[in-house]
């Protein structure tokens, strides 16, 4: 575990060394998930080219702004972000993006599989940050989650008949 800083939130230290390594996880994941999105961004072609390039950098905006949430809560709770490229590589679990898809709809389904599991372990992280005794860490992974599932929707909706 990296080094930690002293803080006055009133969280035990144990508890603040697990919500760090939680949150360090899921920037991991968002970082992944945003690259990612970024990678379907600019390689998308087909009919549908505009609509899911621009829809696809709508996706990436977002998970952008929870980057920086995951990161900056991590360092509140006297913790370090772990934000490079590289750490975020090897602190993912998600699948690795192909890099052979050009087809619009290739790219959503991929994006929705990821999108779906990421999803799932932040509702996960929701739960976990409750037990640990920290509403505003649940509430941050809440949001996320929320934001997740609406995107979800966005890209199942182009595949679901």
């Amino acid at each position: 575990m990296a080094k930690t800083y002293d803080t006055r939130i009133d969280l035990s230290s144990e508890a603040r060394s697990e919500l760090i390594a939680l949150l360090n996880k899921n920037l991991a994941e968002a970082l992944d998930l945003y690259s990612q999105t970024k990678q379907a961004h600019w390689n998308v072609k087909g009919v549908d080219f505009i609509q899911l390039h621009e829809l696809f950098d709508e996706l990436a905006e977002n998970l952008e702004g929870h980057v920086d949430e995951l990161a900056e809560r991590a360092t509140a709770l006297g913790g370090v972000a772990r934000g490079t490229v590289r750490m975020a590589a090897a602190d993912s679990d998600l699948a690795e993006y192909p890099d052979d898809v050009a087809d619009g709809i290739k790219h959503v389904g991929l994006l929705a599989d990821r999108y779906g599991e990421y999803g799932n372990r932040v509702r996960e992280a929701i739960d976990k940050a409750e037990e640990l005794g920290d509403p505003v860490t649940a509430d941050l992974f809440t949001g996320i989650s929320r934001d997740l599932d609406k995107h979800l929707y966005f890209l199942e909706s182009h595949i679901q008949i």
